[in-house]
């Protein structure tokens, strides 16, 4: 990989989270300063797997067969930005949803896309990408670190810097990203290319739809997370809870960084498994951990965000593009984002709505132990049923037949 590209790339995925980092992690406590209920909040973390849900394929499809990726990464964010702006104006449910909903149909469809862009001008993916993917880790942390820092977990500013930083990213899409042709350019379009069931072909290989419902299972409990772990360490009394989260994307780093090293050794079979029991181990130290001596425990479970996003997520995205076909490659990642992003988080973002609801106290607080463990139970679960069904792809074996 040339180092102009590799500089390009960088900064997109910087870029590309830190618009996410703005809001993604802190937007529940905005909303329950507006006296929004557990629902609604679960309901609107909900949105960027509603988004996954429907606009990847058909985004995957444009930019495998009619326009340059990066163009279409361009025309997403600028308009993605300006719904963003739109929704830090709201003060309701009703007219926040919508918007938010709008926002991420724009955006939930880049993340697939990056990958694609940066895996075209890899020759080695598996060596190659970790490295340039941690720039995402960095632009996340950045993003926490500054509404930490700046306490805006509370106000609608979080989501004018997220805007404010899309729209740029959509311009460098445009001006600055290397060209990344359709690949099927001239194939006949059929309905079946256009709701994105090309993709479904790799459910033929065992292995995969072994990985790909796993996928699906494991961002149920993983959906827990994202949408309540800087509510509860807000609730408890941790101090300045968006910039301490930022610890996991430190730890992200540098499993990141080690990455190729691991999956060379390791394989897919253990990283994807070490990352399942990584989300077992954190939700447990997060039941019993505390903003006082306990407080080594709720560290040590946002720590575990390295290991459980890097193991799983990482090792599948490169799983999927050393399995799936070139010409659809774009296509299977989308078709990953609705598994994972799409229809995992948004059954665990409402899952989680009703369980902090049904464990709220009369005084609005929640008693977490019981709300934490839920999740450990269901990523243990979900492990030992990996641990028996899905077969390590050896180094020999060729991509699926499709």
């Amino acid at each position: 990989m040339n180092p102009q590209a590799r500089l390009q790339i960088s900064i997109l995925f910087f870029a590309q989270f830190f618009v996410w980092g703005t809001w993604g992690v802190s937007m529940g406590t905005w909303m329950n300063g507006l006296g929004f209920a557990p629902t609604e909040i679960g309901t609107a973390f909900g949105a960027t797997s509603v988004a996954a849900m429907v606009s990847p394929f058909l985004v995957g499809m444009v930019a495998d067969r009619f326009f340059p990726a990066q163009r279409v990464l361009g025309v997403l964010h600028i308009l993605g930005g300006g719904l963003l702006f739109l929704a830090s104006k709201a003060t309701s449910f009703s007219e926040f949803y919508p918007l938010l909903v709008a926002h991420t149909l724009c955006y939930m469809p880049t993340l697939a896309l990056v990958n694609a862009v940066a895996f075209s001008q890899m020759t080695d993916s598996a060596k190659s990408f970790g490295s340039i993917r941690v720039m995402g880790t960095f632009g996340w942390i950045a993003a926490g670190m500054l509404i930490g820092k700046l306490n805006l977990g509370s106000k609608p500013d979080q989501f004018v810097i997220g805007a404010a930083v899309s729209i740029v990213l959509g311009l460098y899409s445009f001006i600055l990203l290397p060209n990344v042709p359709p690949k099927a350019k001239g194939e006949p379009v059929s309905v079946r290319a256009i709701l994105g069931l090309d993709a479904l072909d790799l459910m033929k290989d065992r292995s995969f739809a072994v990985f790909a419902i796993g996928s699906f299972l494991i961002c149920i409990p993983l959906a827990f997370y994202y949408s309540g772990a800087e509510r509860f360490l807000t609730q408890i009394g941790v101090a300045e809870a968006p910039a301490k989260m930022t610890f996991g994307q430190m730890s992200e780093v540098l499993f990141m960084l080690v990455f190729p090293v691991m999956f060379a050794r390791l394989g897919v079979k253990r990283m994807l498994l070490l990352g399942m029991a990584c989300w077992a181990v954190r939700y447990v130290f997060f039941a019993y951990g505390d903003a006082n001596a306990g407080m080594w425990m709720l560290l040590a479970g946002i720590t575990l965000h390295g290991p459980c996003f890097d193991f799983f997520f990482v090792t599948g995205q490169v799983y999927v593009d050393q399995r799936a076909p070139e010409r659809m490659r774009a296509a299977a990642q989308c078709f990953i984002a609705f598994i994972t992003y799409g229809a995992g988080m948004l059954v665990g973002s409402i899952a989680q709505g009703f369980v902090i609801e049904k464990y709220s106290l009369p005084d609005k607080s929640v008693n977490w132990t019981p709300a934490w463990l839920l999740p450990a139970g269901g990523s243990a679960a979900i492990l030992l049923i990996f641990f028996f069904l899905f077969k390590d792809p050896s180094k020999r074996e060729t991509p699926a037949n499709v």
